[in-house]
């Protein structure tokens, strides 16, 4: 990426942060130092970066090398002084409304995630104590609304998808808008955006005003996949497992679309999930869609489920091809459902308490290449455990694809070995390798993709 035009500001909250005390203030200075502030300062220059169309974090950073951003005190609380900043977020010297908003939701839960960390309040020994702490950071960030029907569909995929795929998730997300849902994806580009870009007209036809746009995001991935604008509200999680938890806390129902390896990772998640045995009675409607042409991934993904976790695993999602009416009201029946499901057992509607996860799914992985060569990828455990060492192997992959520390563990010592039982192994490999002749794992147009792993039966 070549270094682009670049602009300085001082900008004030807009969304977040408006009101502080003198105190608060003074905490938020005190904490935006150091590795706190080099992680804001990168968040801040994914958000101010929105649209650029690259998915890799280290070119990113490399092309504002002289971007910083400060913290000061004023008397109405909080004021953000941006120097060298990407000028195409701003209009006429204004910076962009929606960019404003995420880049002080940004602040907001970096420093509120540090501060609970240095109160020591977190109780990290527990699956419970997790829990607690994804529910806290939501609560703080306003996304958890009491009272509030379920009507939150998340919607997973591709960053990078074609534009036929690109074209079918506004349609799908135009039919959800319509019968009143709302969207919540990861907040970037591709099927991200494509939903909620449909819902925006299906909202403004049956003038809901109150429509929302739920982006939930990690710092590791933020950079590779900017906020789009149509997010009103964006929460960045402390890492990807908070991230997936919060999720499938907050969220309804959940649609897959074409992706690559972070689709199939987030749909690993869900189904090990799914498959533990606490909640393989509680209603989660889970549909994999695609137009036509997508037909072949999506029975790629299909075979390999079967292949790996086997045909009651298949049960639990339906897949729909070509038809966005028919995704759409198959949610919304699913979604009735769930409604009916809290009701009888007092659960709350904005956070799926009963939903059971272990911590196998909840505990941080670093996607060393001790880690990936250790996972126990064998058929010599519960089929949900497998599924929590699967969706690591995808994530170790996601990491070496678009994150920073990734991409240069990679450039160091060479591509991941990942090892396991022949009959894994073989899955594995062939659904990768379609991942990469689709061109599922960068952006189609964009330099031979060079793997980032090596899958070894």
């Amino acid at each position: 990426m070549a270094t682009r035009n670049t602009t300085n500001a001082s900008v004030s909250p807009k969304g977040s942060l408006e009101t502080l005390s003198q105190r608060e203030v003074q905490q938020l200075r005190e904490t935006g130092c150091g590795s706190v502030y080099a992680l804001f300062r990168q968040c801040a220059l994914a958000i101010l970066n929105t649209g650029s169309g690259s998915d890799n974090a280290k070119t990113i950073l490399e092309a504002y090398p002289d971007f910083e951003v400060r913290i000061h005190q004023q008397d109405r609380g909080i004021r953000l002084e941006l120097l060298n900043a990407p000028a195409d977020a701003f209009v006429d010297g204004e910076m962009i409304a929606s960019t404003r908003e995420m880049l002080f939701s940004a602040l907001r839960d970096i420093v509120y995630t540090q501060s609970e960390l240095e109160s020591k309040r977190v109780d990290f020994s527990s699956s419970q104590g997790i829990t607690d702490y994804v529910f806290h950071l939501l609560r703080n960030a306003g996304t958890l609304r009491a009272g509030v029907e379920p009507k939150i569909v998340v919607c997973w995929g591709g960053h990078s998808i074609n534009r036929e795929e690109y074209k079918y998730t506004k349609i799908v997300g135009h039919e959800l808008g319509l019968r009143g849902l709302d969207v919540c994806t990861g907040c970037g580009p591709g099927v991200m955006k494509g939903p909620m870009k449909g819902a925006t007209i299906a909202h403004a036809k049956q003038r809901n005003v109150t429509g929302r746009y739920l982006g939930l995001t990690e710092p590791g991935i933020i950079a590779a996949e900017a906020p789009n604008p149509i997010v009103n509200e964006l929460v960045i999680l402390p890492d990807i497992e908070k991230r997936l938890e919060a999720f499938v806390r907050v969220g309804h129902g959940i649609i897959i679309f074409p992706g690559g390896a972070g689709t199939a990772e987030e749909f690993l998640y869900l189904l090990g999930i799914l498959m533990h045995p606490d909640n393989r009675e509680l209603p989660f409607p889970l549909i994999l869609t695609g137009p036509r042409s997508a037909e072949p991934y999506l029975q790629q993904l299909h075979a390999f489920i079967g292949a790996t976790m086997g045909e009651e695993a298949q049960q639990r999602y339906r897949i729909i091809v070509d038809d966005p009416a028919e995704v759409a009201r198959e949610m919304a029946q699913g979604i009735q459902a769930v409604t009916q499901f809290r009701r009888e057992r007092n659960d709350a509607f904005h956070f799926n308490w009963l939903l059971k996860i272990d911590e196998s799914f909840q505990r941080p992985f670093e996607p060393t290449h001790e880690n990936m060569a250790s996972l126990n990828l064998t058929r010599d455990q519960p089929v949900h455990e497998l599924a929590a060492q699967l969706r690591r192997a995808f994530s170790g992959i996601v990491a070496g694809n678009v994150k920073v520390q990734g991409i240069r563990l990679i450039e160091e010592h060479g591509p991941y070995q990942i090892t396991g039982d022949q009959g894994i192994m073989r899955p594995l490999d062939r659904l990768l390798q379609a991942f990469v002749d689709q061109q599922r794992m960068k952006l189609p147009g964009g330099s031979a993709y060079v793997p980032s792993y090596k899958v070894v039966a």
